[in-house]
């Protein structure tokens, strides 16, 4: 049976939802909302489905089941509600919204709606990512320690300048974190599970943005371990993500989304397998040439739906990283260590 879906947004990331769209085996593009004609008109003529510039006209259009809101940041509860009204299925761009009350409306009409909310952290289904999270949770690194990450991107002032949205604080909700570094933040929670409190400093160092470009938090796990964040779009020429977790049994090393070292004390046989490294040049460009990560989590949300489950990363899983996002923000803008409620510890 061919499910249709809806595209919200024309840009880069709305061009990564129809290529992971059309990968899909009985998946068709039957619509594409967005504010900018060219571009909506183009992917219209590429990949499939009916250009609309009025909203609630998109809305309307039939057949279609689902929605893949590539907007702003700052519009996706609001575009997701309206779509949930609508009956329609909901799989947002990270991050959920740029607040947490903006956020917890969109879960909420969904779930009065009945239909399902998703979220595009496509890093949690890549295949060595999820090994090391099953590992962890398996207890292979011992008692955890720390979790070190760096997202020590580049990104051109044109990226900025050529954007409404862009680098404002009304629909980007910050910087670097919320925009590049959330994906990390997002595992940094989901394998070490909850941060307990937070301390941090920002500043807008390279470029000319309402936000920052640059930013270095300190995070303390709700399990004890300690962890450090490094976000920036400031760092030319910008290199790949690092995410480096280490317990009392050694260290785990994931680098452009590869498991590039398990130096471990009784490594498991498995865990270092032959992999491919992310092909996105993503530390110094937007552009994502690579779709499969948002394939693979479409195709999981196909199945919630089909099956009536929940999708790898639902509403309230996506929710957390914002919390969490929200909470390194306020530390930067007082200078306090900011404590946060725990919901979860691992």
């Amino acid at each position: 049976m061919t499910t249709h879906i809806g595209l919200i947004g024309g840009g880069n990331i709305s061009e990564t939802h129809a290529r992971a769209a059309r990968a899909i085996a009985d998946v068709e593009i039957a619509a594409v909302f967005g504010t900018n004609a060219e571009k909506v008109g183009r992917l219209c003529r590429e990949y499939g489905g009916k250009p609309y510039s009025n909203f609630d006209e998109f809305l309307a259009h039939r057949p279609m089941e689902l929605v893949a809101i590539g907007s702003p940041s700052g519009l996706h509860a609001e575009h997701g509600i309206a779509a949930a009204r609508r009956g329609l299925h909901v799989l947002t761009e990270k991050p959920i919204d740029i607040t947490v009350e903006r956020a917890d409306a969109l879960i909420a009409e969904t779930r009065k709606a009945r239909v399902r909310l998703g979220v595009f952290f496509q890093d949690q289904g890549k295949p060595d990512i999820l090994s090391v999270k099953n590992a962890v949770d398996a207890g292979v690194l011992g008692k955890p320690i720390l979790a070190d990450a760096r997202v020590k991107w580049y990104r051109p002032p044109e990226y900025f300048a050529k954007s409404r949205w862009r680098g404002t604080w009304g629909l980007d909700g910050g910087g670097a974190l919320i925009n590049q570094a959330v994906h990390t933040l997002d595992l940094m929670l989901w394998i070490f599970g909850d941060v307990k409190a937070v301390q941090a400093n920002c500043k807008t160092a390279l470029h000319a943005i309402e936000v920052e470009d640059t930013l270095v938090a300190m995070l303390e796990f709700a399990n004890g371990a300690l962890g450090v964040l490094q976000a920036d779009t400031s760092v030319f020429p910008g290199y790949p993500r690092r995410l480096e977790l280490t317990g009392s049994q050694g260290t785990l090393i994931i680098e452009q989304d590869r498991l590039l070292a398990a130096d471990l004390r009784n490594p498991p046989a498995d865990l270092l397998k032959s992999s491919e490294a992310d092909k996105n040049p993503s530390a110094s460009s937007p552009v994502v040439s690579d779709a499969r990560g948002h394939q693979a989590i479409l195709e999981d949300f196909l199945r919630a739906i089909r099956t009536n489950t929940k999708p790898r990363c639902d509403g309230q899983e996506g929710r957390r990283s914002l919390v969490l996002v929200q909470a390194i923000y306020e530390a930067c803008r007082t200078g306090r260590r900011v404590v946060m409620e725990v919901t979860e510890n691992r």
